[in-house]
């Protein structure tokens, strides 16, 4: 009888033997068996069973085949797990403790993203200081912005919202005729009707519009002459690059 009993546990011993070390390859004999195909090992054990029972009558052979199915699944389902639910096994994770959701590689360690590279931005260019010829023309003794003159403070308006860095200086002249006090607080009249246009008109903030006048102390004509004198009666802009 203990014969007996020793050979009855044979096949199931073989089995066990055989798949122990059956769990470490697959079919395709580069990946372990695992919980995932579990059915693979139990068809494994149940061939093996039986074919070693076989050994011994028909009756073993069926019961190898049971046992070897059972004793395949158990040890392969034991074999690997997935404690993070990344999708690799733990005896293959080199990263345990995944977060979920992440991507991983084949050996579940997180794939590496690389930060694209930033935008180049193109810097923009710096206006130091420039002087802008305006055609801002005054009647005699006035200080009114005529219609003709507002294409050009438009132009103004519109170089300065393209470089917003900048501020301008706007210079009121005069010509000659008149009292140098007089002339003085005329030219200053004429800057400040050109600044309300670039502010009021434009929508240029008034931080970046200053108003200065020279009376008749820069001519850029012969005040003896009346053409001559319509030319100095002008207004003209400076404009800077703000720190």
């Amino acid at each position: 009888m203990r014969v007996r009993s020793m050979m009855g546990i044979a096949p199931i011993l073989l089995v066990s033997s055989v798949l122990s070390g059956c769990v470490t390859t697959s079919s395709t004999g580069d990946a372990p068996l695992n919980q995932g195909n579990w059915p693979l090992c139990s068809a494994i054990g149940g061939l093996t069973g039986a074919g070693l029972g076989a050994i011994e009558s028909s009756t073993w052979a069926a019961g190898g085949a049971v046992a070897g199915a059972v004793i395949g699944t158990l040890i392969c389902y034991a074999q690997d797990g997935d404690e993070d639910d990344d999708g690799v096994f733990d005896r293959r994770d080199r990263c345990p403790g995944t977060p979920p959701n992440t991507p991983v590689q084949h050996n579940g360690c997180p794939i590496k993203e690389y930060a694209s590279a930033p935008a180049v931005v193109e810097p923009m260019e710096v206006v130091d200081s420039v002087r802008v010829e305006l055609d801002v023309k005054f009647d005699f003794n006035k200080s009114d912005v005529k219609e003709g003159s507002q294409a050009d403070i438009k132009s103004l308006a519109d170089f300065m919202k393209q470089y917003p860095q900048t501020s301008t200086t706007v210079e009121g002249h005069t010509d000659a005729i008149g009292s140098d006090a007089y002339n003085q607080g005329l030219s200053e009249r004429r800057a400040n009707a050109v600044r309300d246009v670039l502010v009021n008109q434009h929508g240029i903030d008034s931080s970046r519009v200053s108003s200065v006048g020279y009376g008749e102390s820069r001519p850029v004509a012969d005040n003896d002459s009346e053409s001559g004198r319509a030319i100095n009666r002008r207004v003209e802009a400076e404009v800077e690059a703000q720190p």
